[in-house]
């Protein structure tokens, strides 16, 4: 089992980029870069090739509609030629509030354009001529659309590596089924083992029957809040607010992925009263309403014992890349420590 983390997005590239090198000696393999709507990871990334040797350096996640196919894959080989070969494009449809507010782009067609650009981004690194009609992109543009001027083009740079691995960030039952059979990773949030299987094993199952022959076993990225120690149960309550937000105002009623995840899970009064007060602002009183069953079960708080119990059942579950986010610690020992536990897990 790979270990993973996700770093901080909310400001100091230059010590994200230190910790990134000091978690590498730690044995850390994967560093992810977020991106939301503050500065864009693709910087990160190239900053962090420059800082480490080894560790995988992927962007988690860019989203699918701030960038063009195309440009999407020019980024990966760029990073990817940086770091000597250890990009990983990490992609997802993030969600209407973003795209729509941020970007100013329409929230549309989410699995078609997912699954466009990843066939479009493997014909880039192929270096083949891009000619590609689907019902979100066509390219070149069609004449009537434009000048009539554009044309087929290759890549002009030589990617290191034809394929750069591509993780997708899903939850719906459709889209999880297409990543199943596309990409090299899955990126799930809010992973519970003892649910995964009665959750996406159907969508997973249905997306692997259709996985090509040349794609290599699907990569699955999970974890949660990681603290080791005999008296650290209280530090799950610091998920909270972060639990609160995206399963009470992450989307409108209807169009809230986490809040529906909840519920496939068994959590549907939960997460219902935990939207109804989370939109009406009481945000206090919808992170009160988290259960604490839910917390427990999407991280890895607790003695050492405890944590490599748990690690045993996200292997179980089928998880290949545990990926943590240290609290309450020295995150350097920490990932020495999960290291060691998923070792021997």
């Amino acid at each position: 089992m790979q270990i993973s983390i996700q770093l901080s997005y909310a400001g100091g590239f230059k010590e994200s980029a230190d910790l990134a090198a000091s978690l590498e000696k730690a044995g850390l393999d994967i560093a992810w870069v977020a991106e939301a709507y503050g500065a864009d990871a693709v910087s990160l990334m190239g900053y962090i090739a420059a800082k480490t040797e080894r560790l995988q350096i992927a962007s988690g996640i860019l989203p699918i509609y701030s960038r063009t196919p195309t440009l999407l894959a020019m980024t990966a080989v760029g990073v990817d030629l940086l770091s000597d070969g250890r990009c990983i494009l990490g992609l997802g449809a993030s969600g209407p509030q973003v795209i729509e507010g941020w970007h100013g782009m329409p929230y549309d067609r989410p699995l078609a354009r997912t699954r466009e650009i990843i066939e479009v981004c493997r014909q880039v690194w192929r270096r083949e001529r891009i000619d590609h009609a689907g019902p979100a992109y066509t390219i070149p543009l069609p004449p009537e659309q434009g000048t009539g001027l554009g044309k087929p083009l290759k890549m002009i740079t030589h990617p290191l590596r034809d394929r750069i691995p591509i993780y997708v960030a899903s939850l719906g039952p459709k889209n999880v089924e297409m990543t199943a059979e596309l990409a090299e990773g899955w990126l799930p949030i809010f992973f519970i083992p003892e649910k995964a299987k009665d959750v996406w094993g159907e969508s997973l199952a249905k997306g692997g029957a259709n996985r090509a022959a040349d794609l290599p076993p699907l990569e699955v990225c999970a974890g949660g809040m990681l603290a080791i120690g005999d008296d650290v149960e209280g530090i799950r309550e610091l998920a909270r607010p972060m639990a609160a937000l995206y399963i009470g105002g992450m989307g409108a009623k209807g169009r809230n992925f986490y809040n529906e995840l909840a519920c496939r899970y068994g959590y549907e009064q939960e997460a219902a009263e935990i939207q109804d007060l989370y939109l009406a602002g009481k945000k206090d009183e919808a992170a009160a309403k988290v259960p604490a069953e839910f917390l427990e079960l999407t991280s890895l708080v607790g003695s050492a014992g405890y944590v490599k119990d748990r690690l045993a059942a996200y292997k179980e579950a089928g998880v290949t890349v545990l990926n943590v986010l240290p609290v309450g610690g020295d995150p350097v020992r920490l990932v020495e420590q999960v290291k060691a536990l998923a070792a021997d897990a």
